[in-house]
């Protein structure tokens, strides 16, 4: 294949391949505890990082890294202790940290839009080989910690009291969630851009949930979803010279469609064989408590 006889596009795919596998094993998490449009806010966070590491001739990469992870962990703090005002304290988060990118890459030498549209909506030719470099130790940290750590972080995204007496680190465990979802964006930001990886971490996850309520099924078919995506879109964006988050994410949103559409007719399917196996009597006695099937199939 032609596509890989350039250094440029060996790189973009290694690195498409590791937000296909990171960003869904991070949003797994997230779904689970509602927190779906987290990923955006980090991703608004993190300008500011990619402003200072232009502003102060470092490496973009791994300031929004640092940026995002003080963003994260804020936005716990708030989540915890801000009883009331803690919406407005993030809004001010995520704007500033977005305005506070666009300031910091203007100030820089050389700094321009060009190179801030690279980063809010991804870009192919620019991913180098230290970007590689980093998202491989990124991408190898976040799957160290979303698969060893799989039991301990569903409990807590399923249950938090329910952790909490069974002896985990509840708020531990929150941080670190956060805190992987901080490093998983900027492994993406480079492919997808910042503005479109919250959808790479939520949508692959939904897409799988429509076919599977197991939590391991659930966990392998969102990443085999996002390695497809974030291969088909870069390849995509090479041949068709389109910009690669935004066919990246209309390539996750038309595998949403298509599994939704697969899986509506076996869902009844499902539901009529559940009903013609049910016993005589009392269909109250015989229901299943809305909710109580997806809880207890699913399973770390």
């Amino acid at each position: 294949m032609d596509i890989l006889d350039y250094a440029f596009m060996q790189r973009a795919l290694l690195a498409a391949v590791l937000v296909g596998i990171t960003a869904p094993a991070v949003g797994i998490y997230l779904v689970q505890r509602r927190q779906a449009l987290m990923g955006d806010g980090i991703g608004h966070v993190a300008m500011t990082g990619v402003g200072l590491g232009f502003l102060l001739s470092w490496s973009p990469v791994w300031m929004a890294t640092l940026v995002s992870v003080l963003g994260a962990v804020f936005m716990e703090l708030v989540r915890w202790y801000a009883k009331t005002r803690g919406d407005i304290a993030l809004a001010m988060l995520f704007y500033g940290g977005m305005a506070g990118g666009v300031m910091f890459i203007n100030l820089a030498p050389g700094g321009s839009t060009t190179n801030l549209s690279s980063f809010l909506f991804g870009s192919l030719s620019t991913v180098s080989e230290s970007d590689v470099t980093a998202i491989c130790v990124l991408a190898g940290l976040v799957v160290l910690i979303t698969v060893g750590l799989r039991r301990q972080l569903f409990a807590v995204s399923q249950d938090e009291e329910f952790a909490r007496v069974t002896g985990l680190p509840v708020r531990f465990l929150n941080l670190l969630t956060a805190i992987t979802a901080a490093v998983t964006v900027s492994v993406a930001m480079r492919v997808v851009g910042l503005l479109l990886v919250s959808a790479l971490m939520v949508v692959p996850v939904a897409a799988a949930q429509q076919l599977t309520r197991s939590f391991a099924a659930t966990f392998a078919i969102a990443v085999a979803i996002g390695v497809s995506v974030t291969i088909g879109g870069t390849v995509t964006s090479y041949y068709q010279d389109v910009p690669p988050g935004a066919t990246i994410v209309l390539l996750t949103i038309g595998a949403f469609i298509a599994l939704t559409a697969l899986a509506t007719p076996l869902a009844r399917r499902r539901a009529r064989a559940l009903a013609a196996a049910q016993p005589s009597g009392d269909p109250a006695e015989c229901a299943i408590p809305a909710g109580r099937e997806s809880a207890d199939s699913t399973g770390a």
